[in-house]
Order: structure tokens, then C-alpha cells, then sequence
């Protein structure tokens, strides 16, 4: 529903219910200006002159935003970085009902990542939408926790090096994951100085190491159990640290990754300090990477787990259907938690004043059948 932008339209959006990022709202339109939402009103309160939205049998929600996404329908971004990929992969996004995403590239060449850079800054350029920058997951990890990340690119980094990296990324690098214990204090104060958000993962941290490392500024962990020392009851781990001190970190709810049981005492630990990712990848080959289907996940040649088939709409599902977890904390596990992290959580994550018209629209099994862009059916 495209709007004259001569005048200011006031449209009436009329689900079965909705969610304002704090609770369900039943009896009440979400009323929106200038593609921005202005009020939520009971249904017999809708101004005269609004124009009426109706999505009966309906949820409203606040739409998604996935930190960790590799590429989607059939585009690999982080094996081949171009606008081309990241269109593929935002359409991937809003199939599973996230309006946003961080495009994520693994430990690679430094050309890759150049590459990447200059291609999340030709999308920009061209005004398109949903993409909030570049997470780099490595090459700064610990080889003994590596996963499907290539050793060959794994490396130690020096202050000069990272300089160059964020000279060349400035605005672009929003998302670091590191292993903590293989940077020294001055690498993570500068790249916390440039406002990159460091992110501890793929880590074989002690749990000393890992909490010397959140004093240091470190706010996240990526993808909780997997590739990080395990917590164990006489050496704790990262998984320890993460559990015992108030940092944030995302994990990925497909059964396959991590245990439904494993993330529900997770759940019960860290409350909303856990957000939903999907590292989501499709199929690729290159002679560095290459990614195979099977089944519901994807591996390398020699068979290790490489990503996920996820999207955010079916992981909010796990969590809610696997897990047990109440709906209301699900979606916010999808929605507002990560728009904290990464500090978009004063216009995306609620239906409320002032926030931008972004939303999934979900049945009442909690299946997306559209997502909504400021106010718009796309």
C-alpha cells in the first residue's frame, strides 16, 4: 500500500491482535503516519478519516533482525560479495519475516573482506533496503575452536593490520566475533574506540580469560555451545562466562546446532540476554569454501556442520514449539533483543509511537505470511 507522500495519509491497521514488543493487544488498530506509527488505538477509536487496513485471522508483530546471515536464495555473499548477493539475501530475510540483517562473512582472504566492504557500500549507495552493515566472524579465532572456518585464513592479528581493516571498513564493520584470547587488550579497546560491537566466539577462552575479556568491553558472545570452550564443572569455559556474567549472546534454535534442551537451560539462565540468529547460509563452492545441502542443515566436503536452513520466523517457531518458551518472549528474542545489541532499539523492535511501520505479519500458529516495511506490503 504505496502512500502519497504530498499528503499525510493516517492508515488503520487491523489485525486479530498485536504485539507491541511488551505484550498482545487484542481490539486495537496500529495507526500509521508518514510511515511511522503514531498511536495504537482500541478499533472503535480509529479517526474518520483514516484509511482501514484489515488483516483478520492475523498477527502483528515487530518484524526481525537477523545478526548473523551468510546468504539466501541460492547467493552466497560471503563467497561472492555483491549488491546482486545481498538482494538475494535481504529477500531470504523477509521471507522469514525479518526487515533487517548484518551480512556476515567467515574467516576468508583479505580480498573477500575488502570486497564485501565495498559491496554492503554499493548497496547502500543505491538506497536499497534492510541491511545494517558487516559482521566479520573471524579471522581473528582460536584454530582449536575453528568449526568450518578455514585455518589457512586464521591468523593473530596485529594493531596495524586492524588499523588498515577499519580505515578501509570505517562505517561499514559493525560486528566483530573474535576469540578474545588471541587479541591483545589494545586490538579490543581500539576496535570497541571505532564502535565496532566485538562479539567472543570461536573461542577456547578459560572462563578467567573470557571474563577478563567482558570487562574489557566485550558485550556479546556468537552462537552459544558452538565453537567455544564448554562449560564443565571444574573449568568453566566461555560457555560459564557467558552464563555467569551479564553479557548478551545469540545462539541458533534449530535442533541441529544446539540441543532444544541445551537452549532451554540456556534460556532459563540468561533470560533476555539470549537472541535468536539463524547463520544462515545456501549452497556455494569456491576453492576455499563450499557448502552442501543436507537434509536441514548444511556441511562442508568433509561433513562439518557449516550453517544453518533457518530463517528468524522458524527459529521464533522452535523457541516457542520446542523449547516451550512463552510466544511474547520468542518474538522479542527475534525482534528487540538484537535491535538492542546492535542499538536500533529506538525506532525497530516495537509497535509503538515513533517507531518506524516495520512488522511481520504472522497466522496464529505463528507462520509468516508477509512482512510489512514502513507501513508498506512488500
Amino acid at each position: 500500500m504505496k502512500q502519497n507522500n504530498s499528503v499525510m495519509h493516517i492508515t488503520a491497521f487491523i489485525p486479530d491482535r498485536i504485539f507491541d514488543g511488551g505484550k498482545f493487544i487484542t481490539d486495537h488498530a496500529v495507526l500509521v503516519q508518514d510511515e511511522t506509527v503514531t498511536a495504537i488505538v482500541p478499533v472503535e477509536h480509529i479517526p474518520p478519516e483514516a484509511i482501514s487496513y484489515p488483516l483478520p485471522h492475523q498477527q502483528l508483530v515487530p518484524a526481525f533482525m537477523d545478526l548473523q546471515i551468510y546468504g539466501g536464495n541460492g547467493e552466497m555473499f560471503s563467497l561472492f560479495p555483491s549488491v546482486a548477493s545481498l538482494t538475494a539475501t535481504y529477500q531470504y530475510c523477509m521471507q522469514g519475516g525479518a526487515s533487517h540483517f548484518m551480512a556476515t562473512i567467515p574467516t576468508s582472504s583479505f580480498r573477500i573482506m575488502y570486497e564485501a566492504i565495498d559491496a554492503v557500500k554499493d548497496y547502500w549507495r543505491q538506497d536499497l533496503p534492510g541491511l545494517l552493515g558487516l559482521h566479520l566472524e573471524g579471522p581473528y579465532l582460536n584454530p582449536a575452536k575453528k568449526g568450518a572456518h578455514l585455518p589457512s585464513y586464521i591468523k593473530e592479528p596485529t594493531l596495524h593490520e586492524v588499523k588498515e581493516l577499519m580505515k578501509a571498513g570505517e562505517g561499514v564493520i559493525r560486528m566483530m566475533t573474535l576469540a578474545p584470547e588471541c587479541c591483545s587488550r589494545e586490538i579490543i579497546h581500539y576496535l570497541i574506540d571505532q564502535g565496532v560491537l566485538i562479539s567472543a566466539g570461536h573461542s577456547n577462552a578459560t572462563y578467567d580469560q573470557a571474563c577478563e575479556a567482558f570487562r574489557l568491553g566485550i558485550s556479546t558472545a556468537t552462537h552459544l555451545y558452538n565453537a567455544m570452550s564448554p562449560f564443565q564443572h571444574r573449568a568453566p569455559g566461555l560457555v560459564g562466562a557467558v552464563f555467569d556474567k551479564e553479557v548478551r549472546s545469540s545462539i541458533v534454535v534449530d535442533g541441529i546446532h544446539v540441543d532444544y534442551a541445551a537452549v532451554r537451560v540456556a534460556k532459563k539462565i540468561m533470560q533476555e540476554r539470549l537472541f535468536l540468529i539463524t547463520d544462515a547460509v545456501t549452497e556455494g563452492r569456491t576453492d576455499s569454501y563450499t557448502y552442501i545441502r543436507q537434509g536441514d542443515r548444511y556441511v562442508t566436503e568433509q561433513g562439518t556442520l557449516a550453517g544453518s536452513c533457518l530463517t528468524m520466523g522458524s527459529a521464533v517457531k522452535n523457541m516457542i514449539t520446542q523449547v516451550g518458551v512463552a510466544p511474547e518472549e520468542a518474538l522479542r528474542m527475534a525482534s528487540l533483543y538484537p535491535a538492542q545489541v546492535v542499538g536500533e532499539d529506538k525506532t525497530t523492535g516495537r509497535i509503538a509511537p515513533g517507531y518506524a511501520a516495520d512488522w511481520a505479519v504472522l497466522d496464529h500458529d505463528f507462520n509468516v505470511q508477509q512482512v510489512m516495511i514502513r507501513g508498506n506490503r512488500v
